[in-house]
């Protein structure tokens, strides 16, 4: 969970200095358009370790409570 993090915060870093060099606004908003999918895909992939790794100690009733709160989060953060 931790290195897919590492990665995310890396590809923010990354793009955000690519939004400096190009110094363009237009350009800059294409840079954060595409940074739209890695927020959730990130968000997504740690979850699904993170409930693989604790699958043992977990009932089905808190298994469906959790993709009900990530299913919300996703659809706060996607709709416009």
């Amino acid at each position: 969970m931790a290195t897919l993090r590492l990665l995310s915060g890396s590809i923010e870093i990354a793009a955000a200095l690519l939004m400096l060099r190009l110094n363009q606004v237009d350009k800059a908003l294409v840079v954060n358009s595409g940074l739209a999918l890695v927020g959730p895909s990130v968000l997504i992939l740690t979850t699904a370790v993170g409930l693989t790794g604790m699958a043992q100690q977990l009932s089905w009733g808190k298994f469906a409570w959790i993709a009900c709160g990530v299913t919300f989060l996703l659809i706060g953060i996607l709709k416009k």
